[in-house]
């Protein structure tokens, strides 16, 4: 599923609006995350202030490798396969890409319009299935994507 030109420049002009209130998106995030799915609340043991930081800083690499996908999927696939050791299942992707959503929404207000929002249904679509691809070997993304309620 290729990222078209628009849909990155899309997801990075409003990245780029997201960042400078980049602690209260992290914020959100975790509020909205633990709200659709308060038992993934266990996976963190540290400040979440520090994994906002982190959260933050991980979605800035992303979203500066759309530009280049083929260096960034070697990250993501090391990244998912640390993850499996923190707990992490393939169905926890869903609720992690419904909070990023409304954390969007949220923090971009009108902004955040229907071309925006399908253009980061579509790439965190696509990251998701290479961090459960890499981390899950057998995943089958046709037959969850298919199966599953996704992105709000």
């Amino acid at each position: 599923m290729p990222v078209t030109a628009i849909e990155k420049q899309l997801i990075q002009n409003s990245f780029s609006q997201v960042a400078p209130i980049a602690d209260k998106a992290a914020e959100i995030f975790y509020a909205k995350l633990f709200e659709y799915d308060p038992s993934l609340r266990r996976l963190f043991k540290q400040d979440l202030s520090e994994q906002g930081k982190k959260l933050m800083m991980t979605l800035g690499v992303a979203v500066k490798g759309l530009d280049d996908l083929d260096s960034l999927i070697p990250v993501l696939q090391d990244l998912a396969r640390r993850h499996v050791k923190y707990g992490v299942t393939a169905d926890d992707y869903t609720p992690v890409g419904n909070a990023l959503i409304y954390t969007l929404k949220t923090g971009l207000g009108d902004q955040f319009d229907e071309r925006t929002k399908s253009a980061w249904v579509k790439i965190y679509r696509v990251i998701a299935t290479v961090m459960r691809q890499a981390a899950y070997p057998g995943f089958e993304a046709d037959t969850y994507y298919n199966n599953k309620v996704y992105v709000r």
